[in-house]
């Protein structure tokens, strides 16, 4: 009998009873003045005198018209890199614990995002909430008896002055409490080993000592643990060795690209929980499972605000034009694009987290990601998203019967001098040619976009469409440096990086 997991599951049905769900708006505010009280004292509060803010009778509005936009290369450049000359309270009380080395797609080098103690707090108390929203998916109580596999980044951080570095899911796991440990697989053992291959290795030959009852991690490294698993022990399908796993919590990127190639490895379902943890903070989660939106951790150290995604706000580089209009939640609608702006206890201010959103549910704060604010191709007036991308991948998959989790795009002249939209697919498929995936592609496209339509009427020459093993974008990440953790792959990529792209792809 599932004693323990009678009791936890008991725990979380009582804890449910005695809370209530929050007014968002009413605690956003609350969020903002916590933050602004605790850092009115730092370099960056005095500087932007947030005692003054403070002071106003309309806390939102004065805070937008007094902070200015940031990205990561003008905070870095104004204030984080003071954090690495041994001065302390630059943008938050003290200085910062870890820094989590960015393992995102634009830049040519590693971000490093400051990670204070409070953050790591946040970080546990948005898990914790997590945790206690499983009571909504009708779990079994034995569930909570089995283990968690939490495949991320090495938590063999690396010490530099005062501080650790890593990713923010080896960070993320380093934390976690000691009673959660004897649940938490591969171990700290494992989950030290640098290097990726090694590390899913050593899962595989210990794959049959765990009861997995849970998976937590990026699609496209999970999926290729998994297969790993199933091809050392000669499986039909992971439930093979882990009967009980009932649950995957996805991360990092949208889900949907992955499902049709997820499916594949299972021997049943499973309730996969979509989750938003980026390097900057623990965005949202998943609550209930009649929607596969995720509700914004609004009463956790975040202060949100929202942007339209409108090709007038947007600068060529993905960034912010200065008289972008910002919204709080009292003011957002649903179904419409968002560039999410944060404010957090790591001393981000007004910060351009790179992804856009929509509104599922405001009343709930309930989000989809829709994409990235630089993965945005508007050349010649396509205005492609990468949510209108991801579909018409889910088109193609329906059409030719195959997978496509993973997938690049740049636009760029051709040796006529006309502009075309070219294309890599990641999928195994045979017996099509690439000119018949381009048609189906281009026709998908015109019917969802009728910007994308008006576009290749005019100034868009046509597609061109290559398809190639999904191997080559997991290589592609390996030789940046990226495999494993929190990748997000280059949906579009500039001219530059395109040729740089090509040339790896075609490499012998």
């Amino acid at each position: 009998m599932a004693i323990l997991g009678n009791i936890i599951k008991g725990v979380i049905d009582l804890k449910d009873t005695f809370t209530s769900e929050p007014i968002h708006t009413e605690v956003q505010e609350n969020v903002l003045k916590e933050l602004l009280e605790k850092a009115k004292d730092t370099q960056f509060g005095k500087h932007y005198k947030f005692g003054d803010i403070l002071e106003s009778s309309n806390l939102q509005k004065t805070f937008a018209e007094t902070i200015p936009y940031f990205d990561y290369n003008k905070i870095n450049d104004e204030w984080w890199h003071k954090l690495h000359e041994e001065e302390s309270d630059v943008t938050w009380p003290g200085n910062p614990s870890y820094f989590a080395i960015s393992s995102g797609t634009t830049g040519k080098t590693s971000k490093r995002i400051p990670v204070t103690d409070d953050m790591i707090e946040a970080i546990r108390d948005a898990g914790i909430k997590q945790v206690f929203a499983l009571k909504n998916f009708e779990l079994p109580a034995d569930f909570f008896e089995k283990e968690i596999m939490m495949l991320g980044s090495s938590t063999d951080l690396d010490e530099r002055d005062d501080h650790l570095e890593g990713e923010i899911s080896g960070i993320s796991a380093s934390n976690i409490p000691t009673w959660f440990r004897g649940y938490y697989k591969p171990g700290i053992e494992i989950s030290q080993i640098e290097d990726w291959d090694e590390r899913v290795q050593r899962i595989a030959e210990r794959a049959e000592e765990w009861d997995i009852g849970a998976l937590s991690g990026i699609p496209s490294w999970i999926e290729l643990m998994l297969q790993k698993v199933i091809e050392y022990h000669n499986l039909d399908n992971i439930h093979d060795i882990w009967p009980n796993l009932q649950v995957y919590t996805s991360g990092g990127v949208a889900f949907g690209p992955y499902k049709k190639s997820f499916k594949a490895l299972l021997g049943k379902p499973v309730t996969v929980i979509d989750t938003y943890l980026a390097s900057e903070g623990y965005i949202a989660t998943q609550v209930r499972p009649e929607t596969d939106a995720m509700q914004l951790n609004t009463d956790n150290g975040i202060y949100f605000e929202f942007v339209p995604f409108k090709p007038e706000y947007i600068n060529e580089d993905g960034s912010l034009k200065n008289e972008a209009p910002a919204l709080t939640m009292s003011e957002v609608e649903p179904k419409q694009d968002y560039v999410l702006i944060i404010s957090t206890v790591s001393g981000a201010w007004r910060y351009l987290i790179g992804d856009t959103i929509e509104f599922t549910d405001v009343e709930r704060a309930e989000i989809k990601i829709t994409g990235r604010t630089k993965f945005f191709l508007n050349t010649v007036g396509s205005q492609l998203s990468v949510n209108k991308m991801d579909t018409a991948m889910r088109e193609l998959e329906e059409k030719f019967d195959t997978t496509i989790p993973e997938y690049t795009i740049c636009a760029k002249r051709g040796d006529d001098g006309e502009f075309y939209h070219y294309w890599y697919l990641g999928s195994e498929l045979d017996g099509v040619e690439n000119s018949e995936v381009a048609d189906a592609l281009d026709e998908s496209l015109k019917s969802a976009n009728k910007n994308y339509k008006v576009a290749r009427s005019k100034a868009l020459h046509g597609v061109k469409v290559k398809v190639i093993s999904p191997e080559r974008f997991y290589d592609w990440n390996e030789r940046n440096k990226k495999k494993g953790g929190q990748v997000k792959m280059e949906r579009v990529m500039n001219e530059e990086k395109f040729a740089d792209w090509e040339a790896f792809v075609n490499q012998s």
